[in-house]
């Protein structure tokens, strides 16, 4: 799959502050696209997308939070920077309670909204990055027999070759080479890495 380069996207039902903040990110070399809603935004989002959003939290129709609510369904994983007005912080609290990576109160400092932007964008790289290591690893493992599946679980579980041969009813032997195809098929070079691997995703 393509990656898709990272973008800033800005979210404001107000043009002033969607033309500044535009102009701002531009002047720094970052593409930015800006909606006018969350409405218009929405269909036009693929979850693919890395960057981060700029989002006010109070707009007609849509709020950013209810936005944000539906991104989180949808399996978005890109970071959200809330812009919020005076008297607006219990809802930017509990935008952060559901993953936000960030909130800005108006009104703020051009550097203040810079950094915290690089800063989403290095979180969100670094995430894509992680996600794309474990669907990997995923692929590997689906490249597994079920017999092998079982040898890996065991593996995993940290039984012996003696032990494995036991449970599964066959020769040492025969678990040695179900050990050596695992180790080939998931390219790892030890055991330790091997249930690395499998933590991760399993974590993930």
């Amino acid at each position: 799959m393509k990656e898709l380069a990272p973008r800033v996207f800005v979210i404001d039902d107000d043009e002033a502050v969607r033309d500044s903040l535009r102009l701002l990110l531009k002047a720094i070399n970052l593409p930015v696209l800006t909606y006018p809603s969350a409405q218009a935004f929405l269909p036009s989002y693929d979850v693919q997308q890395g960057g981060c959003l700029l989002l006010d939290i109070r707009m007609p129709g849509m709020s950013g939070l209810e936005l944000q609510q539906q991104l989180n369904l949808q399996g978005a994983t890109i970071p959200v920077i809330f812009i919020t007005g005076h008297g607006d912080v219990p809802m930017a609290v509990e935008a952060m309670q559901h993953g936000a990576f960030d909130f800005l109160q108006k009104p703020f400092r051009d550097q203040d909204l810079i950094d915290r932007v690089q800063r989403a964008l290095q979180r969100d790289a670094l995430l894509r990055s992680q996600l794309h290591e474990t669907d990997r690893i995923r692929e590997y493992v689906g490249s597994l027999t079920a017999r092998e599946r079982e040898v890996l679980d065991l593996m995993v579980a940290g039984r012996a070759n003696k032990v494995m041969a036991a449970e599964l009813g066959v020769s040492q032997r025969t678990i040695e080479i179900h050990r050596a195809r695992v180790m080939e098929k998931l390219h790892a070079r030890s055991l330790a890495q091997l249930v690395r691997m499998i933590m991760e995703v399993r974590r993930a």
